[in-house]
């Protein structure tokens, strides 16, 4: 339903062409049981003039037999369709409706507040850019309130309104609206979320709704449609890498041949170089057609047909990208999973997974943590039942493309389908390629233990073994540190191996690049040569950027906390780059170099290095000694 316009009468061309113009906002209200979301939309719909005169009169009557609002006509009727929901007085299914203002359009998706029914929540929240978290003033920050908050997080919705209803019921008073903001922050300091908007309401009397009302004078902000009309939730769209998975190959007759689908991110313009995943074949954009016309411009939401230069084999569930930024490959991937179904589930179980690009066969292989909705807390799970949020690995038998979810929504997510009965049992959002960390080796194999003792190793090297990792931005000094600690330890008749990056690079790891899960791996790698050195009895110095503090948390723990030396060589960005022969700082500036650390990609300071060296200020020499007084310290040398 549209809003009044004088247009509509006077020239219809004009009122379409500009309703037409208009931005889409896709939005849901959610929270717990009866907290008055569907009477929220009524209102939002009733006040604003969009019900039509015959909705009104059927809702005046069914009030009078079905309603719970009293004298006044129970708005909350509007959106509870099902006569099951107008009978108990709660929403089961997710009911949408459309409507708009002379700014903008919207699409509403009231979901259910009953525990049992947030498989219905997770589907109405997934399209949506925004959600209204209702609260009944009376009984503050439920449960269901944190698992709906939290589940909105996890599905990428940023924009939040807190709207605390029925504060008629506590006589407007400022100091209970105060009281459960303060609550609610506390627990949404955990999720991922831009400045929650706190509004106190009464849905059923229409204060703050549509208008102020009279009864919250000491509230400052805006309206709920105000703000609903103003609020910018374009600011994560991405506008960069084009992605578009084909839904269907047209071929109308033998002279057309095209590739339909809905753009998930980037633009695309007739002439752009793109590649057919999983592929690989490179072509041209030929056209980009629709039912309107041909376009010059595409971007994202747009459902397209893309005509290609050349005749190249793609085919529904591939994926069109531009060169230059590809998504993801995996066959196994780390996923944040919404189990939905009253079966339990157990890894290892089969699956359809239904993503972007298709269907394949997959199954859980592990749950990593499953999440205290209440806290926010990992706990450790070994099944999921029904509502259940964890963090788990899946494998499929088609290799994935993908992006991560938080980056694309819609090529970062899938469902698991039960292959009997054909239901939806759980929605996944990606974070990223599966991690080897997480890999469990064949429960056949068995890890050999040496016939020599440790301390018969240390006798004859005179030392204990132990890993000293030199971490810090490319050009610190890492390798010219390592490599003289090397020659410090053999002076002094001791044993060790040089474990330096570039050399890892060209052997063990020839095969990885320099994304975050890349390098992540490749420290796995140098960390599992470590342990096997130091079971041996010798010294590993390994000297990496390693730009991420989990993985060397992790690495610190597979090799042994008691044998683990962490060296930050912090030596100040603007050095580096003075330092950097090869170039490497200035191709990352120009974007040759895609997530450099220090550049465009973070490197997290060690916030807990067993020692800090700086290269600019200290001399190699100063520096070895350093890290020499921190191994004979720790009472590693002998002698």
């Amino acid at each position: 339903m549209s809003h009044q316009s004088e247009l509509i009468a006077t020239d219809i061309d004009a009122y379409l062409a500009e309703h037409e113009r208009k931005d889409l906002l896709r939005l849901l209200t959610c929270g717990s049981v009866d907290d008055g979301k569907s009477t929220l939309i009524g209102r939002l719909l009733h006040d604003s003039k969009m019900i039509y005169e015959d909705q009104l009169a059927t809702l005046e009557s069914e009030s009078t037999t079905m309603g719970s609002a009293g004298d006044e006509v129970d708005l909350a009727l509007l959106m509870d369709g099902l006569k099951a929901e107008r009978e108990q007085g709660i929403t089961i299914d997710v009911a949408y409706r459309y409507f708009s203002t002379a700014l903008r359009k919207f699409i509403i998706a009231d979901t259910p507040g009953h525990e049992q029914y947030t498989r219905n929540m997770v589907t109405g929240a997934s399209t949506c850019q925004l959600a209204i978290i209702l609260i009944d003033a009376r009984y503050g920050v439920l449960a269901q309130t944190k698992r709906h908050s939290f589940i909105a997080s996890l599905l990428g919705i940023r924009h939040v309104v807190v709207a605390v209803n029925k504060m008629d019921l506590v006589e407007w008073s400022e100091e209970r609206f105060d009281e459960i903001c303060e609550q609610y922050a506390d627990f949404a300091k955990g999720l991922d979320l831009i400045d929650p908007y706190f509004l106190p309401m009464s849905a059923l009397l229409g204060d703050n709704v549509v208008e102020k009302g009279e009864n919250l004078g000491w509230f400052s902000g805006r309206p709920l449609m105000e703000h609903l009309q103003t609020v910018d939730v374009t600011a994560g769209i991405d506008l960069e890498r084009f992605r578009m998975p084909v839904q269907m190959v047209l071929r109308p007759d033998l002279d057309f041949r095209g590739f339909a689908g809905t753009i998930a991110a980037g633009w695309v313009r007739p002439g752009d170089e793109v590649v057919s995943l999983p592929s690989g074949v490179t072509s041209s954009v030929e056209r980009i057609v629709t039912f309107e016309g041909d376009l010059e411009l595409a971007g994202p939401g747009r459902a397209v047909t893309l005509t290609l230069a050349d005749e190249i084999d793609v085919s529904r569930g591939d994926l069109l990208v531009t060169s230059d930024h590809r998504p993801l490959r995996a066959h196994e991937v780390e996923a944040m999973i919404v189990w939905m179904a009253e079966a339990e589930l157990e890894p290892g179980q089969q699956y359809l997974l239904q993503s972007s690009n298709g269907i394949s066969n997959a199954s859980v292989t592990a749950i990593r943590h499953r999440i205290d909705i209440d806290t926010l807390d990992e706990e450790a799970a070994v099944a999921l039942t029904l509502n259940d949020i964890a963090d788990c690995m899946v494998s499929s038998d088609r290799e994935l493309l993908f992006d991560p979810y938080a980056t694309n929504r819609q090529t970062g997510s899938f469902i698991l389908i039960d292959r009997l009965s054909n239901a939806t049992v759980a929605a996944g959002m990606i974070k990223g390629a599966a991690s080897s960390w997480d890999h469990t080796p064949d429960a056949t194999l068995v890890r050999q233990v040496s016939g020599i003792a440790d301390k018969e190793r240390a006798v004859r090297f005179g030392q204990h073994p132990c890993t000293v990792l030199l971490t810090g931005l490319t050009s610190a000094g890492k390798s010219t540190i390592a490599t003289a600690l090397e020659r410090e330890l053999f002076d002094r008749g001791k044993v060790s191996i040089r474990l330096d990056g570039e050399n890892i690079r060209l052997g063990i790891s020839r095969d990885l690049g320099f994304s975050a899960q890349e390098r992540s791996e490749n420290l796995r790698r140098v960390s599992e040569v470590a342990r096997l050195v130091n079971n041996q009895g010798i010294i590993a110095i390994a000297a990496l950027v390693a730009p991420n503090a989990e993985v060397r948390g992790r690495a610190r723990e597979l090799i042994d906390p008691r044998r683990y030396i962490e060296v930050f060589v912090d030596t100040p960005v603007a050095v580096c780059r003075e330092r950097d022969t090869n170039g490497m700082y200035e191709a990352a500036d120009r974007g040759d170099i895609p997530q450099f650390p220090g550049v465009s990609a973070t490197y997290e300071r060690p916030a807990d290095a067993d020692l800090r060296i700086d290269t600019s200020t200290q001399s190699v020499s100063e520096c070895v000694d350093a890290i020499m007084a921190v191994l004979s310290e720790r009472g590693l040398l002998r002698g």
